[in-house]
């Protein structure tokens, strides 16, 4: 049972890397098609982040109202019927509209499974885990591509994997039962492994007696587990005081970093190859997706480094490579070079954002893991929606070939933010 949702979980991760890099890899058809300028795939993006924006911070309540598996199943439902909206879509303002979809039923279900995975797996299946979200994001560009090259058209592209989020729709939907199932042999595992760790401390004088305590304990816990839960949610904090709360300010400006780097990495590195290197539309958004191989390839040596490495050590590590990625891509030494750094640069992503996610309940808490984690999701969104169309602004007024020097600016902020963080955690 526990390996089958596992599977299932391994799923859903690649469902949402599936449509993630599909406009990077498809704008350069599309824009001109359209005939609109390179800049407003950042519009486009905004109005997607902006959804998720609003659907991570719901994530808390729709969880524990609905359940982690309803809610993965109808976000991704959503996310299907939004990519068909795409396929169907014939003008700018059509791709604004289902945008608005796209970003809604990407929020929640982020947060929502990316807690359930902080609270109940070990930090090597919350790398491998999003190495299926690399996947998804590999396979999504490569299809686009394929058909591109194909001499078919971006909308078939867009129609091919709102079909698979239909499919995996309806087996998200049938695997409901077994999250249920899951929770409740999770909770009696964690009440025996009290029991357990209890009755080891203990001198054999006192165990039959420490034991009768330790068996009604746990039969009173398990009687209350609920009204637990029901507790928990009327105590729901609110946004103001999730802020107030040391380090989550500091966390929220690392995520908005983390995610900045990444999509505008992902966004941009095809305009970037095409308008700056000089390459074809087809092989750009090939290359493209090398960036997301390198993230996927990361977090899957990342599952076996976390056995020897703790979180911090991870993203630092992590930032370091990025950082060499970056300055590779500022030596003026050819396309190959290039390339390489936007390799190295997906390679150092791996492992940050997986770790500071599965960090999140040992630097503040289990009981305040959820809310939390839907607050950094919402920063991330926010870095979304402000950093990748910032560029776009930045490309179209001035040089797409400052795109490079615009990563190194974030990343350097990003360390600066996430070092403040462990520094006030670990005062409480």
């Amino acid at each position: 049972m526990t390996h089958l949702l596992l599977i299932i979980i391994y799923l859903s991760f690649i469902s949402l890397g599936l449509p993630d890099a599909l406009l990077g890899s498809a704008w350069p058809n599309i824009y001109v098609e359209l005939e609109t300028s390179v800049s407003y795939a950042g519009i486009i993006f905004m109005i997607i982040s902006a959804g998720t924006v609003v659907s991570s911070l719901m994530s808390d309540k729709l969880t524990r109202t609905l359940g982690t598996g309803k809610v993965t199943a109808l976000s991704v439902g959503m996310t299907a019927i939004a990519l068909f909206g795409f396929s169907m879509s014939n003008s700018f303002f059509m791709l604004c509209l289902w945008a608005i979809p796209y970003g809604l039923g990407a929020g929640s279900v982020d947060a929502s499974l990316n807690n359930y995975v902080a609270l109940h797996y070990a930090s090597r299946h919350m790398s491998w885990l999003h190495c299926m979200w690399g996947v998804g994001a590999s396979v999504g560009p490569y299809i686009m591509g394929y058909i591109l090259a194909s001499g078919g058209h971006w909308t078939s592209g867009y129609r091919v994997i709102g079909l698979l989020q239909v499919v995996l729709t309806a087996i998200l939907l049938l695997s409901i039962p077994l999250w249920t199932k899951q929770n409740t042999q999770i909770e009696k595992k964690q009440l025996e492994h009290k029991d357990s760790q209890k009755e080891k401390s203990l001198n054999q004088k006192e165990y039959t007696k420490e034991k009768r305590n330790l068996i009604s304990n746990r039969d009173y816990e398990e009687k209350h587990y609920a009204q637990e839960q029901n507790k928990t949610q009327d105590n729901t904090l609110s946004l103001g005081q999730i802020i107030k709360i040391a380090g989550v300010k500091e966390i929220m400006i690392t995520f908005f970093c983390y995610c900045a780097l990444e999509q505008t990495a992902g966004l941009w590195a095809s305009s970037y190859l095409v308008l700056h290197k000089g390459i074809d539309s087809e092989t750009a958004t090939f290359f493209a997706s090398i960036f997301f191989i390198g993230i996927t390839i990361g977090r899957a040596l990342n599952g076996f480094l976390t056995m020897k490495l703790n979180d911090t050590q991870l993203i630092r590590l992590g930032q370091g490579i990025v950082a060499v990625g970056i300055f590779a891509m500022l030596l003026p030494m050819g396309e190959m070079v290039s390339l390489a750094g936007l390799i190295l640069i997906g390679l150092g992503c791996a492992p940050i954002y997986p770790c500071v996610i599965h960090s999140t309940p040992e630097n503040f808490g289990a009981d305040k893991s959820q809310v939390i984690i839907g607050v950094q999701m919402a920063s991330a969104y926010m870095g979304n929606i402000v950093m990748p169309p910032l560029f776009g602004v930045i490309a179209d007024s001035i040089s797409i070939t400052l795109f490079p020097i615009y990563l190194l600016g974030i990343l350097v902020l990003m360390f600066f933010m996430h070092k403040k963080m462990i520094k006030e955690c670990n005062r409480l």
